[in-house]
């Protein structure tokens, strides 16, 4: 019996029968889950610490999908509240798209989405003349499609162990190299044993113990995207996430290591309005986006330049709730402008309303927005409920500091920083933050 299920077994003793059977289940089914997220850690680099490597610090990047940057405040998130009061909190800025697995990627290379490939959650690449899912297990495990050097991947390029509980890239061999451990996702495996594998990573001998782990988990974002940033759900996902949070700072101060805890999320999130738009109500119906390229809402695909011509002289100006933009002509601020993975148009969104490319019926519009309540993917300069967050504390973090909500692409310098890696290659971050709350 690990120690975190005589934990359990523990509380669940001092419950009423009926309760109690529920518990004993749960703590049943927790045990198990828990030897299969152990049983599915894969082996990446069996290279060891280097001497010099094992004397660096630790940090535990934690990624919070969906947790919008006034969550913490709004539902009383006191331990979060803590460790940013402690060490470092503020919001973060995600860069565009505001979405999963463009702005965590930026996270682990410091680039734009342009700069590293994940442009979007779904979209098409004419060179390769395919379209990337994140959903397909083959295309995220598939290293082809990700460019830059992951932090991980630096990290084990100068002699450093990684671990990774989930995070965008993880995966795949990126640059030649994977994390020294890491689990394909699974997100049925419970948060707790995630928390408990961070720890027995953390337990390891000094040669094998990884330096970086990284762990995501996506509470806020399920109950954000089906039940909407005002419900009760999602306080309910936050509260979950606060006490997650309190157990692993908790259990990393017993390690006894210097370790920096950093929490991350990749966007907020907005209710939808519901009026959403129609590419139907504006392009012919002959001239429709092709289904097998076209599966983004952000980036269309055109079958020639002509028909870019039609699309772009069609949509826009053409409605106030949104924009349509040649590719390089992209507003600057949002960097998405290059690279052929990016659509011949794109359409920025002024409003939080969804994009179809033909209106469903009433009857498949509200059963779409019974479980499509909360949505994220705009411009955080237009929309600023796609902020997230950023708390760190730790003891290369400077205590009680205070800084502007930097982009998402400064997490990468700031934990190669603190671990003591040098930066190889262009990056995009520059680095500012990392300057102003690293602590030697």
């Amino acid at each position: 019996m690990t120690k975190l299920t005589a934990v359990m077994v523990e509380c669940a003793l001092k419950l009423s029968p009926t309760a109690l059977r529920h518990r004993l289940i749960y703590i049943v089914l927790g045990a198990a889950f828990m030897a299969s997220a152990s049983a599915q850690v894969r082996i990446g680099s069996d290279r060891d610490n280097t001497a010099q490597q094992q004397k660096k610090p630790y940090v535990v990047l934690v990624g919070l999908d969906g947790f919008r940057s006034d969550y913490a405040d709004r539902y009383h998130a006191t331990h979060l509240q803590a460790i940013g009061d402690q060490g470092v909190h503020t919001a973060l800025t995600p860069v565009f798209p505001s979405l999963t697995f463009p702005n965590f990627y930026s996270m682990a290379t410091g680039l734009y989405p342009e700069h590293h490939g994940i442009v979007e959650m779904k979209f098409y690449d004419p060179q390769k003349k395919r379209t990337f899912r994140y959903t397909d297990r083959n295309d995220a495990s598939d290293g082809s499609w990700f460019g830059g050097v992951p932090i991980w991947v630096l990290a084990q390029r100068q002699g450093m162990r990684t671990a990774s509980f989930f995070w965008v890239g993880s995966e795949a061999e990126i640059a030649g190299a994977r994390p020294s451990y890491y689990i394909p996702y699974d997100g049925k495996i419970p948060n707790e044993a995630r928390v408990a594998q961070v720890i027995d990573w953390l337990k390891l001998p000094p040669s094998k113990r990884p330096h970086l782990i990284t762990v995501y988990f996506s509470d806020a974002d399920d109950a954000g995207h089906h039940f909407g940033p005002d419900s009760a759900e999602l306080r309910d996902a936050v509260e979950r996430l606060d006490r997650l949070a309190g157990t692993l700072t908790a259990r990393l101060k017993e390690l006894n290591l210097p370790v920096n805890v950093v929490i991350v999320s990749d966007h907020g999130m907005i209710q939808l309005k519901r009026t959403p738009i129609a590419l139907d109500a504006y392009l012919a119906p002959h001239d429709m986006p092709d289904p097998a390229k076209n599966v983004s809402p952000i980036d269309l695909y055109a079958n020639s330049p002509e028909q870019a011509d039609r699309w772009y002289n069609a949509l826009h100006n053409k409605d106030s709730r949104f924009e349509a933009y040649r590719r390089a002509d992209v507003p600057a601020h949002l960097h998405y402008s290059t690279g052929s993975r990016i659509g011949d148009i794109v359409l920025i969104r002024r409003d939080p309303v969804h994009l179809f490319d033909r209106l469903p019926s009433p009857l498949e519009l509200a059963r779409y927005f019974e479980t499509h309540v909360g949505d994220h993917g705009f411009d955080p300069a237009l929309i600023p409920e796609m902020k997230g967050i950023f708390y760190a504390q730790g003891p290369n973090i400077r205590a009680e500091t205070r800084i502007a909500p930097p982009e998402s692409i400064e997490i990468y310098p700031l934990v190669a920083r603190i671990l003591g890696l040098k930066i190889e290659g262009h990056v995009d971050a520059s680095g500012k933050i990392a300057k102003t709350i690293y602590r030697q």
